[in-house]
């Protein structure tokens, strides 16, 4: 391996604040790259396609923490919920209920973050802040034993706009105050604020990220 994925990880470490966890993205990246961040201590990897899940589980240590950080089609479901540890971008009450009747097969309980699309591009996944208030005010997700859902998620604009970059972090830090108070005031594990990638998560973290989804700082452009 030739990439210094050493010196990078601990390179963003060094930036994270405390408190701030890291999803080191390792989708179309090889396992040895996934090792030499473990082999540092990095536990935590998102990945966005079920069939390079499905290579990479069974030939990496097993105390790893697996993240599906990409847009979910319900019929993968069943394929990543025996060892996946959360589901970062569930976007529909339909996905919800797929990953409820999955898990429940398996007796896992899975957790997730529910994905808002708050940027302004709309090829963007997620539920509007109202679809969002839609499907929480609905309450099914209360009668799920199988699902936790953890906090929210969301992919700001692809842009160099700070100002505007910062609106949209903010957007969501606000939404998830309104709805933590809301449903989960009494829920310790509703603590997510997944917002932050390689490009931006120095600004995601003033606006109170919990988790960035970091690749390409970490491992570079994809191999494959």
């Amino acid at each position: 391996m030739e990439y210094p994925v050493k010196e990078n990880l601990h390179r963003v470490w060094d930036a994270l604040p405390q408190g701030v966890r890291l999803v080191a993205v390792s989708k179309f990246h090889p396992e040895d790259y996934v090792m030499a961040a473990y082999d540092e201590g990095q536990r935590v990897f998102g990945e966005s396609h079920e069939q390079e899940l499905a290579r990479k589980v069974p030939a990496l240590p097993n105390d790893i923490e697996w993240h599906f950080i990409g847009h979910l089609q319900t019929n993968k479901v069943k394929y990543i919920v025996p060892y996946i540890a959360m589901i970062e971008a569930v976007d529909s009450l339909k996905l919800l209920r797929e990953i409820e009747k999955q898990a429940a097969k398996v007796d896992r309980v899975v957790k997730v973050l529910l994905e808002l699309h708050i940027a302004e591009e709309a090829t963007k996944y997620g539920l509007t802040l109202d679809a969002c208030r839609e499907l929480l005010s609905g309450g099914e997700w209360r009668t799920m034993a199988h699902v936790q859902i953890c906090g929210l998620m969301m992919m700001a604009s692809l842009t160099d706009d700070e100002a505007q970059l910062g609106r949209e972090f903010q957007t969501a830090a606000d939404f998830f105050d309104e709805v933590k108070q809301q449903y989960f005031a009494d829920d310790a594990a509703f603590c997510e604020r997944s917002w932050g990638m390689s490009d931006d998560y120095l600004i995601a973290v003033r606006h109170h990220s919990t988790m960035v989804r970091i690749g390409t700082s970490i491992f570079g452009p994809r191999v494959y």
